[in-house]
């Protein structure tokens, strides 16, 4: 099990983070491109697309370039990143800030829902998945990306030289993910990973990016304040010892999932291991005696 995230925390830091995004955001835009290439599953144009933790939209547009007659809605949890978006006149985004968990959509109004690097911030995978095939029409496609447990391992045995507190995030496995996906009943998900590597000359500058990114720590016990100097020369020097040809190496665990949403009345799996359907009324009309 993952540890619980501070929601609060999650949409401050990325708000914050909204200015200096762009300019910091390489792997994440890497990974978006990859993922968008998935796109090629979706066979049929569809009307409505959604880009869930949007960002500054970059992908949002891409989708709107490449269907041009859908609707697509760029959301995100952080107001100021949806003030990044840029305009396009011609073919605008609907933007919505709104909270994963909670979408502000109707029942099975999405043919597509595409999101790059969000979940990992949501501890509840059963709970998004729900709300996920709530949203999503029958057949409709889920592409998403996430972080893995192996993320950022080398910053979080740094800073466990040095105390004991949560100082960096830990997200869920693929096989959790996986099993949201089943339990939520989307058909034929396929799921698969990637490492990256990105390398600093020091890991103050590590650090100072993943805060202009928005990805700070979101553990609800994790140390509040300001890290002390001592603390943090600390970390520092223990980073060091991932040092490999003059530079430090900060990994990234990369999970990819796609799958599609089941036919109405499809069973999910309860979370006590029953099976639960739903019917829409109109399919029980002329059945009563």
């Amino acid at each position: 099990m993952t540890p619980p995230f501070d929601a609060r925390q999650v949409r401050h830091a990325f708000g914050r983070a909204a200015a200096s995004y762009e300019a910091n955001a390489v792997l994440q835009r890497e990974v978006g491109q990859r993922l968008l290439e998935r796109l090629d599953y979706v066979a049929a144009v569809p009307a409505r697309v959604l880009d869930l933790g949007c960002g500054p939209g970059h992908a949002a547009q891409a989708m709107r370039a490449r269907w041009k007659g859908a609707q697509v809605i760029a959301l995100d949890v952080a107001l100021p990143m949806l003030d990044r978006v840029k305009p396009n006149w011609l073919r605008p985004l609907a933007r919505v800030n709104a909270d994963a968990r909670a979408l502000p959509l109707a029942e099975a109004s999405v043919d597509v829902l595409f999101s790059n690097l969000c979940i990992q911030w949501i501890d509840d995978l059963p709970a998004l998945f729900e709300e996920f095939r709530r949203v999503l029409r029958p057949g409709g496609y889920l592409a998403v990306s996430t972080f893995g447990p192996d993320t950022l391992r080398e910053l979080r045995a740094a800073w466990a030289q040095v105390d004991r507190a949560p100082r960096v995030n830990v997200f869920a496995d693929i096989a959790r993910i996986g099993d949201a996906l089943m339990h939520a009943g989307f058909r034929d998900p396929v799921l698969d990973g990637e490492h990256f590597t990105l390398t600093y000359h020091d890991a103050t500058t590590l650090m100072r990016e993943l805060k202009a990114i928005g990805a700070t720590n979101a553990d609800p016990q994790r140390a509040r304040g300001l890290t002390g100097r001592s603390r943090h020369r600390r970390a520092v020097a223990a980073y060091e010892a991932f040092r490999s040809d003059g530079l430090l190496p900060a990994t990234y665990e990369v999970i990819y999932a796609h799958a599609w949403a089941p036919d109405s009345g499809q069973p999910r799996r309860g979370r006590g291991g029953g099976e639960i359907a739903s019917f829409p009324i109109e399919r029980l009309r002329g059945s009563r005696r």
